[in-house]
């Protein structure tokens, strides 16, 4: 048996099919949640965004039409309702999952690890909403500027800019570390 494409669970949503929306629930729900929480900084506003997100599949079902890759359709989603949150209210943070502590670092080297990251995440909080979501899929989701133009609906030119400008202001802010 082939394993249906996303695409094709989206057609088979639009019909009801419950077992494809749980199915294309299971492929996407870590992501979904990865990327809002680099986004937020916030693993409650995540868990809120990430089923928001799949809400919003499930109604849009019937309307859906694969003209392009579902994964690219579904971070335009994540990515709206991440920069609606933002403009709601400040995020805490952006940036890397918290990890355990390395047990072969000092306590100095961690605190000073985790001042560095600190800045960091102040620093990309403090991008314009656009800058901040093209950094995000492209530094941390890796995708190409093609890709996060569909997402944020603009020219793969804007995106280019976005991503300059908002490197321009990092190394700024960041030009102590």
């Amino acid at each position: 048996m082939t394993r249906a494409t996303d695409e094709e669970l989206m057609q088979a949503i639009a019909v009801g099919d419950l077992d494809a929306f749980s199915e294309l629930v299971r492929r996407f729900q870590h992501f979904a949640w990865k990327t809002a929480y680099r986004f937020l900084g916030d693993s409650m506003e995540a868990e809120d965004i990430a089923q928001e997100s799949f809400l919003r599949i499930l109604e849009a079902a019937p309307r859906y039409r694969p003209t392009s890759n579902f994964c690219t359709y579904f971070y335009r989603i994540l990515t709206n309702l991440c920069i609606d949150r933002t403009r709601k209210k400040q995020p805490a943070t952006f940036g890397e999952m918290p990890e355990m502590p390395d047990p072969s670092r000092s306590p100095e080297g961690s605190l000073i690890e985790e001042q560095h990251e600190e800045q960091v995440r102040k620093a990309l909080d403090a991008l314009p909403h656009n800058q901040r979501a093209a950094m995000l899929l492209k530094h941390f989701e890796g995708l190409s500027y093609a890709e996060i133009a569909q997402i944020l609906g603009v020219t793969s030119k804007a995106v280019e800019r976005l991503i300059s400008r908002a490197r321009t202001s990092l190394q700024a802010r960041l030009s102590d570390l």
